[in-house]
């Protein structure tokens, strides 16, 4: 007998499909006709045991404890699912293969290979596991990948990955929030100070722009324009200040002596501008890429002001209800080229589905060229899971909320985006010398809308004509101007711009080294994580909304300047980042991980002897209440949680 062991419900309702009839429903998982068994988790039906499953002692919190490192982890079942894990060991005792079905990354694989792992069963049906994958619930998709079977074993680098990370957090949260509060609790906090491996720079991201913000001092600065008759067109040229004006600018290289602006501004009058550069180029833009899920969340944002959480459970319902998308937790921005033979079948189905909401966007979606072969098919790019595009899936009837509509119309938007013309403008670059200083003026002209046709974000472009301009040309300067104008300080974080500064987390990194491994990263913490722990921030009464800005509580602040200052900053993190994906791909081992963590948690609870730098919010305790208040708020038309089966 096989059995296949999904990662949740829903999954193993769709593999049931796949496999032969008649179905029987049984408590905890079905038959089907052939005689294969299809059980699942509920999510982790294992977790990491707490600290005191190791000593009674670590009840307590006691700074003479820490740091608390297992000798050997222990792993407990959870008590709300014991009953499935009691359904899938005496399903084991009876199968001749085990199928992993968990979903196709670090923490699906982990999931299942941990409970395959704790149930009691022969080595070699351990070790002859095969693995499943699955990205697309469509029932011809999931035929496919039940013909495609692969040894688990392939995938036990991606397990390591996972367990190395989960153990990392385990450690640096339970030490570090335990050590923090104790240090706390000394200097005026009456709560639980929380620190987490990723949650702790993502806020220390938002607690920096706070404090830009809030320590910026705003200058005046001044531009010079000069308006010249070109063809009886009057035609704005702006001034570009020489190294001999250095003494008179600030950092940012602004003017900030009106006098000299003013000099500038009288000495160009009705004087004759000499043309010395005219550069004109035609510059192509191809599509963005397919979504991976952060990219889907910026636009979402960007668009609509979705959290980084409204728009994953919406993709989860898209994926596990509707079976309208792929798998949504994906970090690749890549389709298999097999996907390019279903292309006329996929823009027919897609278009068909969008016409129940949106019949312009359909005929639009219809114009694509599917001719043309784009890069985005690509197999040598392809991981464990691919980019977030339509299924073949046709609906009769509309059943899915605004949130959902939205979020389907930007992934197929973005696919069929792929077959259409690059963008193309062209741009006119034009320098002049008055009176020695230099001017310069730029305009663009849209040739080709491409792509932008159907881009949510595609404004219509400058369009202005190039204008018919030769070196040397003479053309009269009849008038000038001086703008008057304030610096500005960085603006707060919103959903969008935080989820870009995480996945963008390269420019707030101050290792040179370390910053140009990042660029070719994706960021710190991962796409199924991301938007949990944002959330946990809010939760933890770290982070709060403010109309679309996201910014730090004086709880949040306290905290960050209480840390030492590494740990608040995304170095470390985004080094660990890149020493995970290394051991998924085999080149950095879970030892080489682990031990230096081991090490530095030494130092830190040392660190934590000393009294706080800065003392807590009087009375400020974990903001639960308000993050409830905002969850209701924002997920009113929306999402509630609920239970995976």
């Amino acid at each position: 007998m096989n059995l296949y062991i999904a990662e949740k419900p829903s999954l193993a309702r769709a593999i049931v499909l796949g496999l032969p009839k008649p179905h029987k429903s049984m408590d905890g998982f079905i038959v089907c006709g052939n005689g294969d068994h299809v059980s699942w988790c509920v999510g982790h039906l294992l977790e990491q045991a707490q600290p005191d499953a190791y000593d009674a002692k670590f009840k307590k919190w006691q700074m003479s404890d820490l740091p608390i490192v297992p000798s050997k982890w222990k792993l407990q079942e959870k008590q709300q699912t014991k009953k499935q894990l009691s359904v899938l060991r005496k399903l084991v005792k009876t199968a001749t293969t085990i199928i992993h079905a968990g979903d196709p990354d670090r923490e699906g694989q982990l999931l299942v290979d941990q409970v395959i792992h704790h149930l009691p069963m022969k080595a070699q049906l351990r070790k002859e596991t095969k693995r499943l994958l699955i990205s697309d619930l469509t029932t011809s998709a999931i035929v496919k990948s039940l013909n495609n079977l692969q040894p688990n074993q392939n995938f036990a680098a991606l397990s390591t990955c996972a367990l190395a990370r989960t153990r990392a957090d385990w450690l640096f949260g339970i030490n570090l929030s335990r050590a923090f509060t104790l240090q706390g609790q000394t200097n005026g906090s009456q709560t639980v100070l929380s620190v987490g491996r990723v949650q702790t720079p993502i806020l220390g991201l938002v607690v920096k722009r706070d404090n830009d913000i809030k320590q910026h001092n705003q200058t005046t600065y001044f531009e010079v324009d000069a308006l010249l008759d070109i063809n009886n067109d009057i035609i704005t040229f702006k001034w570009q200040p020489s190294e001999f004006c250095q003494n008179h600018m600030d950092e940012d290289n602004h003017i900030i002596n009106p006098a000299l602006a003013n000099n500038v501004a009288d000495r160009i009058k009705n004087k004759m501008a000499i043309i010395t550069k005219n550069k004109i180029e035609v510059k192509k833009q191809t599509a963005p890429q397919p979504f991976n899920l952060s990219a889907l969340q910026i636009d979402c944002a960007k668009r609509f002001k979705y959290s980084a959480q409204t728009v994953l459970d919406g993709c989860q319902t898209l994926y596990e209800r509707h079976k309208l998308i792929t798998y949504p937790r994906s970090d690749n921005r890549f389709i298999p080229f097999e996907h390019y033979n279903q292309r006329f079948d996929l823009l027919k189905s897609m278009s068909a589905n969008i016409a129940l909401f949106d019949k312009d966007l359909s005929t639009q979606l219809q114009q694509a060229d599917l001719t043309v072969q784009p890069k985005c098919f690509n197999d040598k790019k392809i991981a464990a899971h691919h980019a977030i595009i339509p299924t073949l899936k046709t609906v009769k009837t509309l059943s899915l909320t605004n949130i959902e509509q939205n979020i389907y119309q930007l992934v197929a938007r973005q696919y069929a985006m792929q077959f259409f013309e690059n963008f193309e403008n062209q741009h006119q670059n034009i320098e002049c010398e008055i009176e020695k200083g230099l001017f310069k003026h730029q305009r663009s002209q849209c040739l080709i809308l491409g792509w932008k046709n159907i881009s949510v974000f595609s404004t219509k472009n400058e369009n202005t004509p190039i204008i018919n301009v030769k070196l040397n040309d003479e053309f009269k300067c009849i008038d000038s101007q001086i703008l008057e104008k304030n610096t500005q300080p960085p603006q707060p974080f919103s959903d969008a711009t935080l989820l870009k500064a995480i996945t963008g987390i390269s420019r707030f990194v101050s290792d040179a080294k370390l910053k140009s491994v990042l660029k070719e990263t994706d960021g710190i913490g991962t796409e199924a994580t991301r938007a949990s722990i944002i959330e946990l921030l809010f939760k933890r009464g770290y982070l709060i909304r403010t109309n679309n800005s996201i910014k730090s509580t004086s709880l949040g602040q306290a905290l960050i300047a209480n840390l030492p200052e590494h740990l608040a900053k995304p170095d470390v993190t985004a080094k660990w980042e890149i020493q995970l994906k290394q051991i998924e791909n085999k080149t950095f081992t879970y030892q080489q991980f682990i031990e230096p963590l081991c090490k530095q948690l030494v130092e830190l609870v040392d660190w934590c002897q000393q009294p706080c730098l800065q003392s807590y919010p009087a009375g400020v305790k974990n903001n639960v209440k308000n993050f409830k208040k905002y969850k209701k708020k924002t997920n009113k038309s929306n999402y509630k949680k609920k239970k995976a089966s």
